[in-house]
């Protein structure tokens, strides 16, 4: 059965785009380029064109999310399993494509009302080697696993289970964790490939459609520097230093410029052939600035 096999881009509306671009670079160490749109930027992590577009808006929150697929012949696939199920999509013009940088594209929306897209042929810029905005020991964990993974605004667990479903995710709930007003968050987790998972949901109401997105660096030492880089900039960490337990990737919280979060990691274990669920992470991630979403003991 067609599937998609990695979340691979993101589109952000951001109002401050200095302040993303002095982050993303001199803090996370992504690459920034910028083409003279004038409307948007883009931010590299790898050697394609790019992973992140940056659309200068009044709004500050996730634009849409793209999802591959393998050629032409996968996203007709796709276009007919949507079909079956039910879910609107649209073909996207040419020139639709061209500006996602990709030959070919859906446009449809998830049940939490999140734009996503789903594609082939990504632009990759090997003649264009990824340049990171500080000094870096490695790169970024990419390539087959996708850019990373996020936690989305869905209020229908099970809708947004059938949706990524039907995408060719799978995946269900791997952590059952004690809220303070005696309820219990069962935040719902789903791959696609090796990564662990590529989105999860079902932490309850968020003012923004995305709640954080999770990279994660080649070496441990990129992650050290950035910790240290944002505490010398007194920047709110929502989550502190700890591990995980269901990817056990060391990683921490941090607020970006839009005021959504940033995760960053190292060491992810891939995803395990069967389920299983987790009461609290290995250690770490106390709270520590609240007012993020992530109002949650782990």
């Amino acid at each position: 059965m067609t599937a998609v096999t990695e979340l691979a881009y993101l589109g952000f509306f951001i109002s401050d785009a200095e302040a993303w671009k002095d982050y993303a670079a001199n803090l996370i160490g992504m690459e920034v380029l910028d083409e003279g749109e004038g409307d948007r930027f883009y931010l590299r992590m790898d050697n394609w064109h790019h992973r992140l577009t940056m659309h200068t808006s009044d709004d500050d929150d996730l634009a849409y999310l793209g999802w591959r697929v393998a050629d032409a012949a996968a996203l007709d696939q796709m276009a007919r399993k949507l079909d079956d199920a039910g879910i609107e999509f649209r073909v996207a013009g040419s020139e639709e494509a061209e500006e996602r940088h990709v030959l070919g594209l859906l446009k449809l929306t998830d049940p939490g009302g999140n734009p996503t897209e789903i594609f082939y042929g990504p632009r990759v810029e090997t003649k264009m080697p990824f340049h990171p905005g500080r000094r870096m020991y490695g790169g970024f964990v990419t390539g087959s696993q996708g850019v990373g993974h996020c936690i989305l605004r869905e209020d229908d667990v099970d809708a947004a289970a059938a949706f990524y479903n039907t995408l060719g995710l799978s995946g269900g709930v791997e952590y059952k964790l004690k809220l303070p007003n005696g309820m219990v968050a069962q935040p719902y987790f789903m791959h696609c490939n090796d990564r662990q998972h590529s989105i999860a949901f079902g932490l309850g109401p968020q003012e923004k459609r995305i709640n954080h997105l999770m990279i994660e660096y080649q070496q441990l030492d990129d992650l050290g520097i950035t910790h240290d880089l944002i505490r010398a900039r007194e920047i709110d960490v929502a989550l502190t230093l700890g591990k995980h337990s269901n990817d056990q990737a060391l990683t921490f919280y941090m607020a970006t410029p839009s005021g959504w979060l940033l995760e960053t990691g190292w060491g992810a274990r891939p995803r395990l052939p069967q389920q299983e669920y987790y009461t609290g992470d290995i250690f770490g991630h106390h709270n520590e600035a609240s007012g993020y979403g992530m109002d949650v003991e782990l």
